[in-house]
Order: structure tokens, then C-alpha cells, then sequence
């Protein structure tokens, strides 16, 4: 994919929507989604989010009462390589 070429190196934000598309393998979306997070997992470039994101991608699993989703979003949160927050969360 070329724009991932042309992400190299960089520093690149990410958003609520691909985070929940690829941790959820939403049918339509995570295979669109997949090359970005496998670049972002070879070190390609650097991914920052907010808190902001955080909380959103929080909000659908704690609604339904699904724990294992919400640590799942969290343990990739905190612990992924190549991507960091804005604000750290406490661990």
C-alpha cells in the first residue's frame, strides 16, 4: 500500500474508529485496517493517541458489561510497541 510508504518514519495520530475496526475485526473494515497496524507493529512509524480515544473505545464494552473487551483495549493501550499517549494512564 503506498501511503503506508509514505508514513515511514513518522510520528502519525491515531484515531477511536481504526483502533475499534481492528481490535473488534469489524467484517468490512479490519481488513483495510489490517496493513496500517501490521506496520505499526514491524516499527514502520510511531503512533500516538489521546485520552480521548481511550475513553471512547471504552465506553461500547463497558456498556455491555464486557470486561474482557475492555482489558483487552487497555492492555493494547499500554503495553503495545510503537504507540504511546498523549497522557500517560496509570497501571
Amino acid at each position: 500500500m503506498g501511503w503506508l510508504t509514505q508514513l515511514h518514519g513518522k510520528i502519525v495520530g491515531l484515531d477511536t474508529a481504526p483502533l475499534i475496526y481492528f481490535i473488534e475485526k469489524h467484517p468490512e473494515y479490519h481488513p483495510r485496517v489490517r496493513p496500517f497496524f501490521q506496520a505499526v507493529e514491524q516499527g514502520v512509524f510511531e503512533v500516538v493517541t489521546s485520552t480521548i480515544t481511550i475513553a471512547e473505545v471504552l465506553v461500547h464494552p463497558f456498556r455491555r458489561n464486557n470486561v474482557a473487551l475492555a482489558k483487552t483495549y487497555m492492555d493494547i493501550l499500554q503495553n503495545a510497541d510503537h504507540l504511546s499517549q498523549w497522557l500517560s494512564l496509570p497501571r
